[in-house]
């Protein structure tokens, strides 16, 4: 008997292991934002940028991340989603490149843009593949798994702005971004240590190898041929209809666009809505301004010096990163809705208080701000950090890519990270000029009120999926 349970544990292991190396392509995500944050103040001082080209630099990469997002559903399931993996890290590298020798504004910009390309893959890719590996008692934790790397690479972003500022400013800003090549060849060498989803596997007509990848994840062989049975009854498959998916293989994945949009059936209706739903609020409650502009907000509230500012950032980071840690361990304990509600309640008390504690000091004499008001303005930004990323931040990926049924996943959810990267670049490309238009106190209140629409929206269109076999999440949206 505990041979047997040793030997659950080590498959087990073997799951997460491979969604921990799927999910590494999203560090780069997060080391870009992160480093960007402080990138830009040394980028402004060498490169003598005025704030729209900033504003400018800061969302060309999510602009470009929609490229990426609509055309990786397409590529994953033409070529798998192991080897899509590999293509995001490798479009991510020669963006890195480039912007760490780049001369110039323009060939900087070049650089991000790029680098964006294989954020869209990067971010459609890492949560569908987790979703497909892992089995239904852990799937909430491994698809959270890509929002953590995120979290770390924005943390080793921030470090390396700290560590990194000391450096001559010619060179600074462009290691800064260099670096992030790193992350993009290590993870050209894990890759080859995966194996393919299983369920991509089946819908290309190789069962076999499919049932090979899921006796390896499963805890029984029993439960590997139940669950190989229950993909292929999900993908439309006779037990021996190999014919079948080998032409689904062939088709390439066309006709979903027309099932999720033009023709969907009630269920599918519901989970388009859904799925798009919380990629349109994700950024809408204003992390993006908070984690991309954090030196400006610490500035605003009171914080003098560069290195001061850098440090504080550290510090949103570290909160960031050990919060979505708590979320794994509770997503699959106690369910996406009540932490993902939860999660917005304290946003929008957050939001509320940050944008009371800027509009005090901003109305205040210079140097002679309250310092109650100071107070609550750097600690509501910890707390707004700490709220989002124990529900918001991570469910956000790990509901959007298990409710799409089997045939409509990968470009389903490729349509959901380009909504989230319009999103994201709307925000970070107009944040500077709203607070200056709105006062940043004001911009935060306007984060606030649209959290509270974003917790109506959870409240009453998203069902709990807790627990719930992938195959088994149309029905409980066809329950209406």
């Amino acid at each position: 008997m505990g041979e047997e349970k040793q030997n659950d544990e080590r498959k087990n292991k073997y799951a997460v292991g491979c969604s921990i190396i799927g999910s590494i392509i999203s560090v780069l995500m997060g080391y870009d934002t992160g480093v960007m944050s402080g990138a830009m103040l040394f980028i402004k001082e060498d490169l003598k940028t005025n704030d729209t080209q900033v504003q400018v630099l800061a969302g060309i990469l999510n602009v470009c991340a929609l490229v990426g997002s609509l055309t990786a559903g397409r590529v994953s399931d033409c070529v798998g989603r192991r080897l899509t993996i590999s293509l995001a890290a490798c479009i991510f590298l020669a963006g890195s490149v480039l912007m760490g020798l780049a001369p110039n504004f323009a060939t900087l910009l070049a650089g991000r843009c790029v680098a964006g390309v294989g954020v869209g893959y990067a971010l459609m890719i890492a949560p569908v593949y987790a979703a497909e590996i892992a089995s239904a008692d852990i799937r909430g934790s491994l698809t959270s798994l890509p929002e953590i790397c995120i979290s770390f690479g924005i943390l080793i972003g921030y470090v390396a702005n700290y560590l990194l500022a000391k450096l001559p400013l010619v060179y600074g800003w462009r290691a800064m971004l260099g670096l992030g090549a790193l992350p993009s060849a290590a993870l050209a060498l894990g890759v080859l240590a995966m194996p393919e989803s299983p369920r991509w596997l089946v819908v290309q007509g190789r069962a076999e190898e499919a049932l090979a990848v899921l006796r390896r994840v499963c805890d029984k062989p029993s439960e590997a041929d139940a669950r190989l049975a229950e993909i292929k009854a999900a993908a439309g498959l006779a037990d021996d209809d190999d014919g079948a998916a080998a032409a689904n293989a062939a088709s390439g994945g066309k006709g979903v666009w027309r099932e999720l949009f033009l023709h969907p059936t009630p269920p599918v209706r519901r989970i388009v809505v859904s799925a798009l739903g919380i990629h349109f609020f994700q950024h809408l409650t204003g992390i993006e301004a908070v984690v991309l502009y954090s030196p400006r907000i610490f500035k605003a509230a009171g914080i003098a010096s560069r290195n001061s500012v850098l440090a504080a950032t550290i510090g949103v980071g570290v909160t960031k990163t050990a919060f979505i840690l708590t979320a794994i361990l509770l997503v699959d304990r106690i369910g996406r809705r009540p932490l993902y509600l939860s999660s917005l309640a304290g946003i929008i008390a957050s939001l509320a208080c940050l944008g009371m504690g800027l509009t005090v000091i901003e109305r205040s004499p210079p140097h002679h701000s309250p310092a109650w008001a100071v107070v609550l303005a750097i600690a509501t930004v910890f707390t707004f950090v700490a709220s989002f990323s124990i529900g918001v931040g991570p469910i956000t990926w790990a509901y959007s890519s298990e409710v799409y049924p089997l045939r409509l996943r990968a470009q389903g959810a490729s349509v959901g990270v380009a909504i989230n990267r319009v999103m994201n670049a709307g925000v970070s490309m107009t944040f500077v000029s709203l607070y200056k238009a709105i006062t940043i106190g004001g911009a935060f209140f306007l984060f606030a009120g649209l959290a509270v629409a974003a917790a109506t929206f959870f409240y009453l269109l998203c069902p709990e999926t807790q627990g719930k076999p992938l195959e088994d999440i149309e029905e409980v949206f066809s329950q209406g």
